[in-house]
């Protein structure tokens, strides 16, 4: 039986405000309540964790089972602040943590690991009752506004009225800025930027790119499963699978070359993808086929008996053709370098509505080591508020409560330092 991870030691009745109900701030509420405070947990929606739920569906990936070391690095430039944290609750720490909620794990074929439920909703309802039988109050349907000039944090509820409050410390969780509509808008940057807190530009992660396909590709290939794809961009090269979009192509292989293809995109107007069509054949064999007599086929037919080429990846070498304003090459020889290379055209990324995460928020320079905005004492943030980026696989969900963990720790240990 998994370990129960033990309460922190409890202190006096500290009041303490999380805003934002998502991950981060429900650990964090978990924690602080557990230790003796009074908490107040206010969200915008009418109910909590709506986005926590919508990543469940299909199946909640909690975190991945990978060497912490392999884990730690996926999180790319931010690696070295967050190590620490996610050392301090790990992904160990968290499957006992769903566990200790009564809903065990299980680690799939990928590494990526699940609730033996596979459903976000009853991990969410088990950590609701959990919080409510510590005392947290729940204030929904509640949109933060900022600051007033005394500091304190103003409120104005879904029928209009207004309210402030000033705790003695205050958690900010308000996520980023992509899936808007469940929460997460990015309405608090102008709030902070307002008392010269620094903030790094919003930008779509874990979000399809954007290819100008033909009315005939889209008409008959949208929604389409790319399987078994090898997808580069620059020098990354990614395993995974995909979907064709009307607009483009979205999914895991897609979004791990996000980081890579935005440090393209800010440079030029487009840049390109490039697939493997055949990742099973090399070059050289593909190419041995090619040199088959084709007789009376026609291309298509011939590619499909000599190459084993499905309708889609014929139709994705007329569109890389049809990109260079050109027909599709039938010498033997370019169209092998075709089929192992395919170049698409991207000429963006999908916009923060459709996007799964967002990269940017407050620098980590603006916080201090118990996750504190260093100008502002008695400030703490947590999630995906602060500047940090990772691939989809269960390394977003990790951070979250990690950083919820060590926004809930440092709190109490400024509160200790500043009440005695």
């Amino acid at each position: 039986m998994p370990a129960m991870i033990e309460p922190m030691t409890p202190k006096s009745d500290y009041s303490c405000c999380i805003i934002g109900a998502g991950p981060a701030g429900l650990m964090a509420a978990e924690r602080l309540a557990q230790a003796g405070c009074r908490v107040a947990l206010y969200d915008r929606m009418p109910t909590p964790g709506r986005k926590f739920l919508m990543a469940g569906r299909g199946g909640l990936n909690l975190t991945h089972s990978e060497d912490l070391s392999r884990f730690i690095d996926r999180y790319d430039t931010a690696s070295d602040w967050i190590a620490p944290l996610i050392q301090s609750f790990s992904p160990e720490d968290l499957q006992n943590w769903s566990a200790s909620l009564g809903e065990p794990t299980f680690i799939g074929s990928s590494g990526r690991v699940f609730p033996k439920s596979f459903k976000a909703s009853p991990l969410l309802r088990a950590s609701l009752t959990r919080l409510q039988s510590n005392g947290v109050i729940f204030h929904m349907n509640y949109e933060w506004q900022g600051f007033d000039n005394q500091g304190a944090l103003n409120f104005v509820q879904s029928n209009g009225d207004s309210i402030s409050v000033k705790p003695d410390a205050v958690l900010l969780a308000l996520g980023g800025a992509s899936w808007p509509k469940l929460g997460s808008n990015g309405s608090w940057v102008s709030s902070l930027k307002a008392r010269n807190i620094d903030i790094a530009p919003f930008r779509s992660s874990n979000v399809g790119v954007l290819i100008a396909w033909s009315d005939y590709f889209v008409n008959r290939f949208a929604g389409a499963p790319l399987k078994r794809l090898i997808v580069r961009s620059g020098g990354i090269k990614v395993h995974g699978e995909a979907l064709i979009t009307k607009s483009g192509i979205e999914g895991g292989a897609i979004y791990a070359l996000g980081p890579e293809l935005r440090r393209l995109l800010e440079h030029k107007n487009d840049t390109e993808i490039f697939l493997d069509l055949r990742r099973d054949l090399t070059l050289e064999q593909i190419l041995s086929r090619l040199k088959q007599k084709r007789g009376k086929l026609s291309l298509s037919r011939y590619l499909t008996k000599t190459v084993g080429l499905d309708p889609l990846s014929i139709a994705l070498l007329r569109e890389s053709a049809l990109q260079k304003k050109s027909a599709l090459s039938e010498e033997p020889e370019n169209l092998a370098r075709a089929i192992k290379s395919c170049s698409l055209t991207v000429s963006g990324l999908g916009g923060l509505d459709r996007a799964i995460s967002s990269a940017g928020g407050i620098k980590r320079t603006e916080i201090d080591e118990r996750m504190m905005l260093k100008a502002m004492p008695g400030i703490f943030v947590a999630g995906e508020m602060i500047d940090w980026d990772a691939p989809t696989g269960g390394y977003l969900l990790q951070a979250s409560f990690s950083t919820g963990v060590a926004a809930a720790r440092g709190m109490l240990e400024w509160l200790d330092k500043n009440r005695s």
